[in-house]
């Protein structure tokens, strides 16, 4: 990881993003103190996992392929006690 003070991040922002990108995370300085790491989309998505909708999951799922069958009462009345 390279490390930029905010400043010198500041004035080459396209250049520290270009890094962060090609080679990695970028630690970013204040008054000499780490105090934040510049990241990715890929690098932050991979780390926090990224939620899937559920369209997504199941046609990422491992049971792809496998029929499941859901029955359902289709009698028109049922019996309620009250």
């Amino acid at each position: 990881m390279q490390t930029w003070q905010l400043q010198e991040a500041k004035s080459h922002l396209s250049e520290v993003v270009r890094l962060c990108i090609q080679q990695g995370p970028q630690v970013l300085t204040v008054r000499g103190k780490e105090e934040a790491v510049l990241l990715s989309k890929k690098d932050y998505e991979r780390l926090i996992g990224v939620k899937l909708n559920l369209f997504e999951f199941m046609r990422q799922s491992p049971l792809k392929g496998f029929e499941i069958h859901c029955g359902r009462d289709q009698s028109k009345n049922r019996d309620v006690n009250l």
